[in-house]
């Protein structure tokens, strides 16, 4: 089944870890994959947790983050 979650503009993260540090699902994480700018791309877990807050999008400081609804 597919959960709509926060969506990840990969290329405006520059790791900072906010969003991370803010879920209080604590269900995203950094991923391996890197953009184009070496910098790892957070991620969902576990979507059935999300609860589609916003926490994250609201402390991304590179509007990086789409809460889908």
């Amino acid at each position: 089944m597919a959960y709509l979650t926060a969506q990840f503009n990969a290329e405006r993260c520059k790791g900072c870890g906010l969003c991370i540090g803010y879920c209080p699902k604590h269900i995203i994480e950094f991923s391996k994959r890197l953009n184009t700018k070496g910098y790892s791309v957070p991620e969902i877990t576990d979507g059935s947790k999300c609860t589609r807050c916003g926490f994250c999008a609201m402390m991304c400081p590179d509007f990086g983050i789409e809460i889908q609804k």
